[in-house]
């Protein structure tokens, strides 16, 4: 009875869908990630992306708007035809935090394996005196 349960619970864990996590990286990694030609997505809103500038190259994919709403759906759509699952992505907003939960829903709900959210994001990168372009 014992090995059953054991051979069960192996086989579940075996079946399971791997799933990286959203790997935190910080500027400087990040810089080596877009020098591969890691395709960088910008998701703050275009007021942000006024204010501050943006990095020259990124995708300019709005996630939630300035109340804080968002179309996930809709969203991930877009992305996909910048990245599909099986590639790397790299998303950046201000703080790093709307990154961080835009890349776990993209893990966890459109399978995306290898998503990485830059620490600090765009205030990391300004106070790093990086270049930025108009938008």
């Amino acid at each position: 009875m014992l090995r059953t349960i054991i051979f069960v619970v192996a086989l579940l864990i075996a079946s399971a869908p791997l799933r990286a996590e959203v790997i935190k990286v910080d500027v400087a990694r990040f810089e080596q990630l877009r020098a591969k030609g890691v395709p960088v997505i910008d998701l703050r809103t275009p007021e942000e992306w006024s204010a501050t500038g943006v990095i020259e190259g990124s995708h300019l994919v709005t996630f939630a708007d300035a109340g804080g709403r968002y179309d996930v759906d809709g969203w991930a759509s877009r992305l996909a035809a910048i990245a599909a699952p099986d590639e790397p992505i790299a998303l950046i907003c201000w703080s790093g935090r709307r990154s961080s939960i835009a890349g776990r829903i993209l893990n966890r709900q459109f399978g995306y394996e290898q998503v990485f959210n830059v620490l600090g994001g765009m205030e990391q990168w300004t106070a790093e005196g990086r270049v930025t372009v108009r938008p």
